[in-house]
């Protein structure tokens, strides 16, 4: 079966109309208390990986609902007026489409061009969650 648009071409389309930041320019926004960094990688990804210092944790298929103060399932971390939201996923694929589908409803948001996968090679603080006992 022939698909009307490939996800690569979803990623392409999405990257074209949304806000883009490089991995050294996030590093260096961490230390802002208006910056919201939301990972948005599968739990398991971020328990093999670690994950950005101070990160919100919102799993992939909750996003729009958690954005939404209509809904249900909305988090008010997502209502805090003057921030910057930054999503990010391990490639930069998920964020993008996520990011363009906020954008869509009226949520501002930005998303890290790149992902986690070049974060701790450019210097990037990674935490890891605490073993299980």
């Amino acid at each position: 079966m022939a698909l009307k648009i490939s996800s690569a071409q979803m990623v392409q389309n999405a990257r074209a109309r949304i806000t883009e930041i490089d991995t050294a320019d996030l590093i260096a926004m961490l230390d802002d208390p208006d910056v919201v960094v939301v990972d948005i990688r599968d739990i398991r990804e971020r328990q093999r990986g670690g994950y950005i210092p101070g990160s919100f944790h919102a799993p992939r298929g909750m996003i729009e609902f958690w954005v939404d103060p209509d809904s249900p399932y909305y988090k008010e971390v997502f209502g805090q007026e003057g921030k910057k939201y930054v999503f990010h996923c391990a490639s930069g694929w998920r964020s993008a489409i996520t990011t363009a589908t906020l954008q869509d409803m009226g949520f501002d948001a930005a998303h890290l061009k790149e992902g986690f996968s070049t974060w701790e090679k450019q210097g990037g603080p990674v935490e890891f969650p605490e073993k299980k006992v």
